[in-house]
């Protein structure tokens, strides 16, 4: 669901001697070391193409067994449900939900870079300063159950959350192949985590 490809190239480029592909083949994701789940657009039509392609059990599998990495639409794709479209069924891997801006002064979508506040240590944030820019788009932002699995929250209009962790899972609402140096970092550290 679009931007897939410069999050692809972005990963060539910190782990050019790993195999980095593109697909929707869930035998491919299986049998991978790692998965990276980006994505932009609308929820609804993102669950949709992922049923068709009978994805959503081998994402739920991997998301438990693997270093797993959601992107902007693919950490919300892990909540149970969104505000989007009168209501999205997510994959239910993470408990809460993804909620729309709601203060009317704010320019929806959120788009620009923005600080993450660090809220806990995490291997992904291994040479990034706390309060790093990130670049975001987004219209909606989630809203864990357990305040446990916050690993990073941002401030526009008002403190919501931009990164959670939770066992192989870390998941980020800005994106990282967008955001210069600290995004590379980012995903050269997800490469390198075990």
């Amino acid at each position: 669901m679009g931007n897939v490809r410069s999050v692809q190239k972005a990963l060539e480029h910190v782990a050019p001697n790993d195999n980095c592909i593109l697909t929707n083949d869930p035998k491919i994701l299986r049998d991978s070391d790692r998965i990276v789940f980006p994505g932009q657009g609308a929820m609804g039509s993102c669950m949709t193409a992922l049923e068709e392609n009978s994805l959503i059990d081998e994402i739920k599998l991997s998301s438990k067994s693997k270093p797993f990495l959601g992107i902007c639409l693919g950490l919300q794709l892990l909540f149970d449900s969104s505000e989007e479209n009168k209501g999205t069924q997510g994959l239910s891997i993470v408990p809460g939900k993804v909620i729309k801006f709601k203060n009317s002064e704010l320019k929806i979508p959120h788009m620009g870079w923005n600080n993450v506040n660090q809220s806990k240590e995490h291997p992904l944030w291994f040479n990034i300063g706390n309060n790093s820019r990130f670049y975001s788009v987004h219209s909606y932002h989630v809203k864990p159950v357990h305040q446990d699995c916050i690993f990073g929250t941002t401030t526009y209009g008002h403190e919501f959350v931009s990164a959670i962790a939770l066992g192989h899972i870390f998941a980020v609402q800005f994106h990282p192949e967008k955001s210069q140096t600290d995004g590379l970092q980012l995903l050269k550290n997800f490469v390198n985590w075990s």
